[in-house]
């Protein structure tokens, strides 16, 4: 896939947000959803280059939300 055929963008994890709201500590969540702290740590960062879906699946029911509480698309306009 080359830029010209998707626009330039970034995902913004809003991780941190849900797990405030829900008095959610990350090693918690991490125990709960069955990742190691690490991987859960990569995806609040968001250095990462996909979530499974069986990941994402469980993180919505622990937090009690929906994808798109946790993730949000930012169309980024290329520099010329």
């Amino acid at each position: 896939m080359s830029e010209e055929q998707h626009p330039a963008g970034e995902i913004i994890v809003h991780l941190d947000v849900m797990l405030a709201r829900r008095k959610i500590r990350s090693k918690d969540l991490a125990e709960r959803i069955g990742v190691s702290e690490q991987a859960l740590s990569m995806i609040k960062t968001g250095k990462i280059k996909g979530v499974r879906f069986s990941t994402l699946i469980a993180l919505c029911d622990v937090l009690d939300c929906q994808p798109g509480e946790l993730f949000e698309f930012r169309r980024v306009e290329p520099k010329d």
